[in-house]
């Protein structure tokens, strides 16, 4: 197991990206901090998501989500008005929306055998300064052994990504993160939206939005 190249943020917070960013678009894998937990991800291509899955031994049926600098960069998805809604108050933040992809425009491990993407502008600094610099979307899911909490410092996210024989992936290390719920996920595919899982963002809060919303 090789030592992860490792970013440190912490002292200069504004360092540029490109080589990150090349990094990814290269096909590689980044760890980095997101406003719940400590993420790893790349490029939300077949290269990208095969890497992804093959670091955290991740089954072909669970999809990742994507992160984006805005709703925009994924116009292309199935966006009902309560999605649109729902992004407009809740984005940057801890909602992950569901939406429908008609066009196939992610590949199989980001969209769902059924047809469907999960999305999320974070407002954390870091992660948004990436998927800006990089201008396309970015995977995300959780640094961890499946089976374990997920990293929530940059320490931790070295032991999982050793503990993963995850060899090649990049480290920005933005410190310990506050403890914080998952985000919330969203299935706007229909016109009723639904609650598929509890997070940061309260279903309460949701409704003051979208009353007609449930789960």
């Amino acid at each position: 197991m090789t030592v992860p190249v490792t970013v440190d943020l912490r002292a200069d917070p504004e360092r540029p990206l490109d080589d990150v960013v090349e990094h990814i678009r290269a096909g590689g894998l980044v760890a980095y901090p997101t406003e719940t937990v400590y993420g790893i991800g790349g490029a939300a291509t077949e290269q990208g998501v095969a890497a992804l899955r093959a670091a955290k031994g991740r089954e072909a049926d669970k999809p990742v989500l994507v992160l984006v600098a805005s709703g925009d960069e994924v116009d292309d998805l199935a966006w009902t008005e309560e999605a649109r809604t729902l992004s407009r108050i809740f984005w940057p933040g801890s909602v992950t929306l569901v939406l429908r992809d008609p066009g196939s425009r992610f590949p199989a491990g980001v969209r769902s055998p059924g047809g469907t993407v999960g999305v999320r502008v974070t407002p954390h600094p870091i992660a948004h300064r990436l998927v800006t610099d990089l201008a396309e979307p970015l995977t995300s899911t959780s640094l961890n052994v499946p089976g374990s909490e997920p990293a929530r410092s940059a320490g931790e996210a070295r032991e999982a990504l050793d503990a993963l024989g995850a060899d090649g992936v990049w480290l920005l290390d933005g410190g310990t993160l506050p403890l914080s719920r998952p985000s919330t996920v969203v299935d706007c595919t229909s016109e009723r939206p639904r609650v598929l899982r509890a997070g940061a963002v309260p279903a309460e809060r949701l409704r003051c939005a979208l009353p007609e919303i449930h789960g």
